[in-house]
């Protein structure tokens, strides 16, 4: 990614605009005006302000000083994208800006542009003694004169056959569940909730099928959507129906106006503070709560889950063959070289959209940041006798996958440390895939499974165990995950989520075994007092056998990887002949201890 101005110009400018419109400095969150993971070129502010392309950020310029903040995953590709005499580089968690600002933003007014902000991140900013200022127009888009326009793709639709549930018995489900709790209006500025709730996608941002616009839902289902109408695919707007009116953005600030005496629902977390402004401006009263789309969203139904199966059967294949390829093609290869040859082999079916995220394609010491990006002219040479990381997803209209695999590039033997550290992380996955549980348990309550193995020697990663999937959506999906953090959500039957517990030897290797998992019930004994649920394994593609110690595995583990490998074998295998066969039939094997 390339800008005309250099860093210190780019922020120059900012100041000045800032400048310009009264306030001693800006803060610029990653996001763009939808708050989504992934955003369109025009709304890479955060890489053009500071050179920082990660997908998670944070920017504070002030008149002297400026802070660049990102989490665990990205702190070393801030070190080595952000130039160090213009940003200060700060891990979001342990110096979070709120801290920062009380340091170096006494009295000062810090503009924002409230359509890039949403309440839940002013709240998590606001510092004694630092007024924050909502700005009618973006210091950084006055400053960005090469600046990408805004994307236009098509509007289209996602088949009731693969939605497993209409948009009218969604939008009448949703409607429902605002009457119970007295709201007569609901913003919906989550992308994946318009995609969801009206079964539509678009390509308006990478790697996320989702088309950029906004909606208000009202209870008694009505919908109004705010897209330019000419970019619907033809009888699009004729499908959704009479309850659904399409409109242009330019109305959006006026329609708001008309909600003025209503209770309007709020998403403090994913909607911009711009439409609380606008909203109250307008005598309309706000009650924050959550997205009434994103829980029904997680919580896929039994076509969606089939629709996930079949999705991951023919991931599997691609994901096979191109480990197979690794044992005929891998040292002296760049890392995109690799990820492009994995992507080749999804897309020779018809079914794949592409990527589902940016693969991390990581050699050696690469594979020790979790989040390594590999860029072409900058990339590694996969060398001989290293641990080579894969870590990719593909988009299908049916399902969306995630899948991340550590393997061996030989001919010599790896280390006893790497291992050790494999099949620590191995035996972590397979604890968390033999989890019952309570239905209803928080992911929180299941992640010390995954690490128990890794802390017994004293080690551990800086990162979540699971995340939610979408539907032929966004690949990070909420509400529910795996993680230290308390997050209060509950894993019911029909969620997926990840399974990717790892380990970072820095300067010298990663390891990460990841596999989703379908929440599903299980039934106990009559002894049972409540509902328990337990995970259905999505994911079938070899585990590499020469990076296990088995030694380490107990004989519960041992059975569950020797099944799993056994399941393999009969899902992929009839997809593959020759040699790619016989290849696989090695890699499944058992495993035995001692």
């Amino acid at each position: 990614m390339t800008f005309a101005l250099s860093p210190s110009e780019r922020i120059a400018a900012v100041r000045a605009a800032c400048s310009a419109a009264s306030v001693d400095g800006f803060i610029l969150p990653r996001g763009d005006e939808f708050l989504g993971e992934y955003v369109a070129p025009y709304a890479e502010r955060l890489a053009w302000l500071s050179g920082f392309t990660g997908s998670a950020g944070l920017a504070i310029v002030l008149p002297g000083k400026a802070g660049l903040f990102s989490d665990g995953r990205y702190t070393v590709q801030m070190e080595q994208q952000a130039q160090h005499d213009v940003w200060s580089r700060c891990h979001i968690i342990e110096h979070p800006p709120a801290a920062w600002l009380a340091e170096h933003a006494q009295g000062l007014c810090v503009g924002y542009d409230p359509k890039l902000v949403s309440r839940a991140m002013l709240n998590a900013w606001t510092t004694p003694g630092v007024t924050f200022v909502p700005l009618a127009s973006n210091p950084v888009d006055q400053a960005w004169a090469d600046q990408p326009q805004a994307p236009q793709s098509v509007v289209f639709p996602q088949s009731d056959a693969d939605a497993g549930q209409s948009s009218e018995e969604k939008r009448h489900q949703i409607a429902a569940q605002l009457q119970k709790d007295g709201h007569d209006a609901v913003i919906l500025a989550d992308c994946t909730s318009l995609a969801w709730l009206l079964n539509i996608r678009g390509d308006d941002v990478p790697l996320t099928p989702v088309a950029q616009g906004y909606a208000v839902l009202r209870s008694d289902a009505h919908v109004e959507l705010f897209i330019a109408p000419e970019r619907l695919e033809a009888g699009l707007a004729q499908a959704l129906g009479d309850e659904v009116s399409v409109r242009s953005p330019k109305e959006l600030a006026m329609s708001l106006a008309e909600l003025g005496g209503n209770v309007v629902r709020i998403d403090p977390a994913t909607t911009p503070v711009w439409f609380e402004t606008v909203l109250v401006a307008h005598g309309a009263e706000i009650d924050h709560a959550s997205d009434p789309c994103t829980l029904p969203k997680a919580i896929k139904n039994s076509v969606e889950q089939e629709g996930s199966r079949r999705a991951h059967a023919l991931d599997a294949i691609a994901v096979t063959r191109f480990l197979y390829s690794l044992t005929q093609s891998a040292a002296g290869k760049h890392e995109t070289e690799l990820s492009d040859r994995l992507n080749s082999f999804r897309e020779q079916h018809a079914d794949y959209r592409g990527q589902s995220f940016d693969a991390i394609s990581a050699s050696g010491p690469n594979a020790a940041f979790p989040h390594y990006k590999a860029e072409v002219g900058r990339d590694s040479v996969l060398p001989a006798n290293s641990v080579y990381l894969i870590d990719s997803g593909g988009q299908y209209p049916f399902g969306t996958t995630d899948i991340t695999r550590t393997v061996w590039i030989g001919p010599e033997r790896p280390s006893d440390a790497a291992k050790e550290a494999f099949t620590r992380v191995l035996k972590g996955n397979i604890a968390l895939s033999l989890a019952r549980f309570p239905t209803g348990t928080p992911g929180y309550r299941l992640d010390a499974l995954a690490r128990a193995s890794l802390w017994d020697i004293g080690l551990d990663y800086d990162h979540g165990t699971g995340h939610g999937i979408g539907n032929y959506l966004s690949v990070h999906e909420g509400p529910q995950n795996i993680s230290p953090a308390p997050r209060p959500t509950g894993l019911v039957n029909g969620m997926i989520v990840s399974n990717e517990p790892g380990y970072y030897e820095q300067g010298a290797f990663g390891i990460r075994i990841e596999n989703l998992l379908l929440v599903k019930d299980v039934q106990l004994t009559a002894k049972a007092k409540r509902p328990f649920s337990e995970f259905e394994v999505l994911t079938y593609v070899p585990i590499d056998r020469a990076l296990i110690e088995p030694s380490l595995l107990d004989d519960r583990e041992q059975a569950w990887l020797n099944a799993y490998h056994q399941e393999v074998l009969k899902r992929v295998g009839p997809s593959l002949d020759g040699d790619e066969r016989a290849w696989l039939e090695v890699a499944c094997q058992p495993v035995k201890a001692g």
